[in-house]
């Protein structure tokens, strides 16, 4: 069966109901009727963004981000997606292998491949195109790179500005003017939610400096992403991440905020798989505990290697899944282990595969969260859009977003000026958190608009 010949054969199966491009056993989503999607033709580009200073998680650090923007087209209508690509978040030994900008190479050559596998082409949807082509963009990835356990986010994070333009150029083509209508009906319920307000969070690298830490709780923000799992083998990894922890919670674990019960700040863990055992990570913790910090700690995301079949159901706090949560299937997986939590990444992993994962996380009564990728501006707001319509986490009345963008680009006002709406009302934080009107949501936070510049990078 060649390549051409297996994509019909999962889209058929699909639709009968017996099996997902995922694997997962599945009953056919109904189809939202006379809706669909045609691309005449694709083009990706990229830009590169320079940080303020180096960015360290999972264990290594990325000085630059590649900005990639893909054009759909069919008719008169034209419409743009964007993409951040982070392949140390990916695969971080993919990234070992090839450095920061040999790894950019490799997912931009993906994207590539996906423009051509669209073009002259018809869906059903875009999660259709998705099922379609993110088999033949994986196996194309691990061939290029040469590695042959390429993990699957590689791929997913290569297709998220060709997912955007799909869900833009579907609502032209199909007449949806806003973000709710866009929705496949099978998946509105998962993201039926609205709130008034979102929480800001913003994130705590290896290489944030005190002042910095402490500047960004007097700025308002109460809910803050630490990044544990420091550079090192296991045990320099866990003594860094004791020491660490301990001059963070010095440095503002005292702050107060009207935004909590208790009045106190939170914590959210996120050690991108590094630990790779229960024992070290319980360490950890009983250390955040000695220190006064644990009961501090809402969330714990990514704490093991997702290669090691370990159940967390006993660790005593919320423990989340993010890049292990590649597909719906491998999010089932993590919520069979324990988990009870979800860091959804529409900006990583695209929108349609995100739909996937809340509308089986709403299911299953697993609560979700946004996460980050150091996105710009207008990815902020595409990522807001799912986190305002998420149900709040159990013991909190807001939802709940990661955005460290404008504590990491050199030139985040200038991105925001490619924002069609980036200084709308909505995209400013006041004391920690996003408030969003009624506004925000007819306007559907901006992303319908078109952006003068990236739109001028195709002339």
């Amino acid at each position: 069966m060649n390549k051409m010949d297996r994509r019909n054969f999962v889209k058929s199966a699909a639709v009968l109901g017996s099996i997902s491009a995922t694997g997962l056993p599945v009953i056919a989503p109904s189809r939202d009727k006379n809706l669909s999607l045609k691309i005449e033709k694709a083009e990706a580009v990229f830009e590169r963004e320079p940080l303020i200073h180096s960015y360290g998680f999972k264990g290594g650090y990325i000085t630059t981000l590649w900005q990639i923007v893909t054009q759909l087209s069919q008719g008169s209508h034209k419409k743009v997606g964007l993409g951040i690509q982070s392949p140390l978040w990916s695969d971080s030994t993919l990234t070992g292998q090839w450095g920061e900008s040999g790894s950019n190479a490799l997912m931009y050559a993906m994207t590539a491949k996906a423009t051509q596998l669209i073009q002259q082409q018809s869906f059903e949807s875009p999660i259709d195109m998705l099922d379609q082509i993110l088999e033949e963009v994986y196996d194309y990835g691990k061939s290029i790179s040469q590695k042959k356990d390429l993990r699957m986010t590689y791929a997913l994070n290569a297709l998220v500005s060709v997912d955007n333009a799909a869900w833009l150029l579907y609502a032209a083509q199909n007449k949806l003017s806003s973000f709710d209508e866009m929705l496949p009906k099978d998946y509105r319920k998962a993201l039926s939610y609205q709130h008034k307000k979102v929480a800001s969070i913003p994130s705590i690298s290896f290489s944030t400096s005190d002042q910095e830490i402490a500047n960004t709780v007097t700025d308002g923000f109460f809910f803050l992403k630490v990044k544990i799992g420091s550079p090192g083998n296991q045990e320099e990894m866990l003594r860094r991440d004791m020491e660490r922890m301990t001059l963070i919670h010095k440095t503002i674990g005292q702050f107060s905020t009207p935004n909590t019960a208790d009045g106190k700040i939170r914590y959210y863990f996120d050690a991108n798989g590094r630990y790779q055992s229960k024992d070290d990570m319980m360490k950890l913790l009983d250390h955040c505990r000695k220190i006064g910090a644990l009961d501090q700690i809402s969330i714990l995301e990514e704490p093991f290697n997702e290669n090691l079949d370990i159940d967390v159901s006993d660790m005593g706090l919320r423990v989340a899944a993010d890049e292990s949560a590649h597909t719906d299937r491998d999010a089932l997986r993590r919520i069979e282990m324990g988990y009870t939590a979800i860091a959804l990444k529409p900006i990583a992993k695209t929108l349609s595969m995100t739909l996937k994962i809340a509308k089986l996380a709403y299911e299953r009564n697993i609560p979700c969260l946004c996460a980050d990728l150091t996105v710009n501006p207008v990815l902020v707001d595409w990522n807001k859009s799912v986190a305002a319509r998420l149900l709040p986490l159990p013991g909190l009345d807001t939802g709940l977003l990661e955005t460290n963008g404008h504590q990491n680009y050199a030139r985040w006002e200038e991105l925001r000026g490619y924002h069609p709406q980036g200084h709308a009302p909505w995209t400013e934080v006041k004391d920690g958190v996003f408030n969003l009107s009624s506004e925000f949501y007819k306007q559907s936070g901006g992303i319908f608009d078109d952006s003068k510049h990236y739109l001028g990078l195709f002339k």
